[in-house]
Parts: structure tokens; sequence; C-alpha cells
């Protein structure tokens, strides 16, 4: 079984979906982190404000935040392997990072007629 690490800035919680404002970025991540859990992956996922001694106990993301800062968070590892730092990647990625085809929700298909074109149905 892969397992995907993300170290994360400091957030107010411990996806970075909270708040009045929510990023879609960081909401659309969050989903697909709950995929590959679905998909029977190990995600652990580490927020600079609440778990720091994570960041101090791997050397690579210690030795990163030594030299570059905050801004090569968030980091990314696939089986302890640093895959991605700085942006948070598309579901695509980890997918191929984790030898997983992606899927994706379905989506209501709308006609001309509006979005169900049935009677009774909007």
């Amino acid at each position: 079984m892969k397992s995907i690490q993300v170290f994360d800035k400091a957030m107010c919680c411990s996806t970075g979906v909270c708040g009045p404002q929510v990023d879609p970025v960081l909401r659309r991540f969050a989903a697909d982190l709950d995929w590959l859990r679905s998909q029977g992956l190990s995600v652990e996922r580490f927020n600079l404000a609440q778990q720091p001694d994570a960041f101090i106990k791997n050397g690579t993301v210690h030795e990163l935040l030594a030299v570059k800062g905050t801004d090569c968070l968030p980091l990314i590892f696939v089986d302890g392997v640093l895959v991605e730092q700085a942006t948070y990647p598309a579901r695509e990625s980890l997918s191929q990072w984790a030898g997983l085809v992606p899927t994706f929700p379905s989506l209501a298909v709308v006609s001309d007629g509006g979005a169900c074109n049935q009677p009774g149905c909007c």
C-alpha cells in the first residue's frame, strides 16, 4: 500500500477548508486526499501550526524549510520520496504517483430543455 504525506503551511485547521472564504484549491485537494483514502492508501497531513514536530523530525522537510523557508510548502511525499513542492498537485498527478486510475464524481448532463428534461423533475 502506498503512503502519501503532505506537509502544509500553517493553517487555521488541519485541511484549510474552513472559514468564510475557502480557497478552492484546498477544497479540491482535500477531496482528492479523501479519494486516495477511499482507494486504500495511507494519507497523512501535517499542519505547520498544529504539528511542528513532524516538520522537524523529517530531515528533508527540515532542510528545505531551513533553505527556502515556508515558500517550499506544501511538500508532498509518496512512500517517503519528495514528489512535489510549493503547489498542490491535481488528482491526475496524485493518481499517477499512487499507481491508480483517477476517477471523478459523475455530473448530471444538462440538455437544452433543462437539467433533467423530464416532467416533474425540476
